[in-house]
């Protein structure tokens, strides 16, 4: 059981002890730690206000002051420290109409979602455990910190985190919270798609994704969330841990791949990522001869790849066409990868000005098409990669 980021982080609550005030570690760290998982991030959670925390520390930056919420930083990391508070009325079950700062640590914990993340512990490892949080890690269980309906209501995202820490922690949700998660589910539709993505990327890649994923199916989530309410999700199973990106391409490869992804508020490089997955899907099952695999191993990312091979059997589960393993394995893939004779088209001994010269032609779109087609035949070894070969080529084989 690591303790060292505890351990680095022990002189900032040193030092607002030393001040008079109260602070603990707290929530998913505290939990992390006590079921012996690795910790990334230590959250702080002090009696100090944060004029009070600006106060003690030299460098300070007021990310969410008005929450309550300021980064101390201390040998050159920053630590979130977060003054006690307590929550008003909730608007949109998103967000509370206001907090306010309180003294006692109680009245901070007993806000927050579920028992295994209200539990706060000093820095002599001594837990503050008010609501049986570490009796439901040891038993594996996902339940309120009180009544579920009420933390539903305050905040609907936490159906959706209490169905991604199942996921994660391979535990079981709590019979009432269950029943409030069925029964408040609709709420999501009030939260932002940002905010339910950030949850649903930890959750499909858990390694209890096939429960949770039966129960977002089963709780119709899907129904409220955009882009995905547009598919009959019932129709696609998940019952193994895969990437974000990966399980989008599923999606649109199974239902409709021109649906656009701008609903989710991913960026660029995600939905660009996720239109080669789906072109991969698509196109490996028609590959049958070594001509096409050598193309289709220079065209896309070797790892996208591998990566729909090893799905092969959740893509036969949710009948997808699956490429012939004869032609299309591991071992089959990289051996065509380490033979390409170019990894880009800049490796080509030619160039569009190259061809416009020795063909005497103005630019235009044919310069792109004969590039392409001088790039497969390099690739797949029809003609050697020299300038003097490439031409003559040319000579014989592209019409203008």
């Amino acid at each position: 059981m690591s303790n060292e980021l505890f351990e680095r982080a022990k002189p900032i609550l040193n030092q607002i002890q030393q001040h008079g005030y109260q602070a603990y570690y707290v929530g998913g760290s505290v939990r992390d730690y006590l079921m012996q998982r690795p910790i990334h991030d230590i959250d702080i959670t002090t009696s100090a206000t944060p004029y009070e925390i600006e106060s003690i520390f030299d460098h300070t930056i007021p990310v969410g002051k008005e929450h309550g919420t300021i980064n101390v930083v201390y040998n050159r990391e920053n630590y979130e420290v977060t003054t006690f508070r307590a929550e008003e009325e909730y608007i949109d079950h998103r967000r509370p109409s206001d907090v306010h700062f309180v003294r006692d640590l109680y009245e901070d914990v007993q806000r927050r979602d579920f028992t295994i993340n209200a539990i706060a512990m000093d820095t002599d490892y001594q837990t503050f455990d008010y609501f049986s949080g570490e009796d439901d890690i040891n038993n594996g269980i996902i339940r309120t910190v009180g009544q579920p309906t009420e933390r539903f209501e305050e905040d609907a995202l936490r159906i959706l985190r209490g169905l991604r820490f199942q996921s994660q922690l391979n535990f079981k949700i709590e019979y009432h919270t269950y029943n409030a998660m069925a029964n408040q589910m609709e709420d999501i539709k009030y939260l932002s798609i940002e905010r339910i993505i950030v949850e649903l990327k930890k959750l499909i890649s858990g390694q209890n994704v096939a429960k949770s994923y039966h129960h977002l199916i089963e709780l119709k989530a899907f129904n409220f969330i955009p882009y995905f309410q547009n598919f009959e999700m019932h129709q696609l199973n998940i019952d193994e841990p895969i990437h974000f990106d990966t399980w989008i391409a599923l999606i649109n490869s199974k239902f409709d791949e021109q649906q656009p992804l701008s609903p989710l508020k991913i960026s660029n490089k995600e939905k660009s990522h996720i239109k080669q997955l789906t072109t991969i899907i698509n196109q490996l099952p028609t590959i049958n001869t070594k001509k096409d695999l050598i193309m289709m191993v220079y065209d896309f990312d070797i790892n996208d790849i591998l990566t729909v091979i090893e799905l092969s059997t959740l893509l036969s589960k949710n009948q997808f066409e699956t490429p012939n393993p004869l032609i299309i394995n591991p071992q089959t893939i990289m051996e065509s990868y380490h033979q390409l004779p170019i990894n880009e088209r800049q490796q080509l001994a030619v160039n569009g000005s190259d061809l416009m010269q020795y063909l005497n032609q103005r630019g235009g779109p044919w310069v792109k098409d004969v590039l392409r087609q001088i790039e497969c035949a390099v690739v797949t070894k029809q003609v050697i990669n020299s300038h003097d070969e490439i031409m003559k080529w040319v000579d014989n084989h592209v019409e203008i």
